[in-house]
């Protein structure tokens, strides 16, 4: 008796409600992340007084870059952070990134743009620090921008969200980067 020639792959296809809920954990971090996001911008703009007092406001005068980066960087790239502490275009730069990226993860929109840019973002608070506190390279920055690498890979807008129907928006459907 010959062995078949055609060998067929046995696969389990995933529940609906293993499916289901695998959506609702990934919806549940964007959630989170983008409340992350989002509570540092109001903060910074606002002084709510978590991490930011009032008279260090935005609103009223306050840098959202200049403490963090004249003070706590550190590292082989401590100088070209300093050097950046302050600067008006770097705030507007920093503030519109956490506030862009933080209302598109709530919202479940624009996951593609929105993950670069916090990865871009988190890299570059990663690397104000070298070297990370607890560990020699890995810290919350880098699990944080991998996070949103997953976000966007798994439409995880659309659950939860308003990613279908931004996906359906004839600008998104000609550009799928926007997605």
């Amino acid at each position: 008796m010959n062995p078949p020639t055609d060998r067929v792959r046995h696969t389990v296809p995933p529940t609906p409600t293993a499916d289901g809920r695998v959506r609702l954990v990934w919806a549940a971090v964007r959630l989170a992340l983008g409340w992350i996001f989002l509570w540092a911008f109001l903060d910074k703009t606002f002084g709510l007084g978590h991490e930011t007092a009032r008279d260090a406001a935005w609103v009223n005068g306050g840098s959202p870059t200049e403490g963090f980066l004249a003070h706590a960087a550190e590292g082989p790239f401590q100088g070209f952070y300093q050097g950046l502490a302050g600067h008006a275009v770097i705030d507007w730069l920093f503030m519109l990134g956490l506030l862009g990226v933080g209302a598109a993860l709530l919202l479940g929109v624009a996951l593609r743009p929105a993950a670069a840019a916090g990865a871009v973002m988190l890299v570059m608070m990663w690397t104000a620090v070298l070297p990370p506190a607890n560990n020699p390279f890995m810290d919350d920055h880098i699990v944080y921008a991998l996070v949103l690498v997953g976000l966007a890979l798994t439409n995880a807008g659309d659950t939860l969200g308003l990613g279908r129907a931004w996906a359906r928006l004839p600008l998104v459907r000609q550009r799928p980067f926007l997605r």
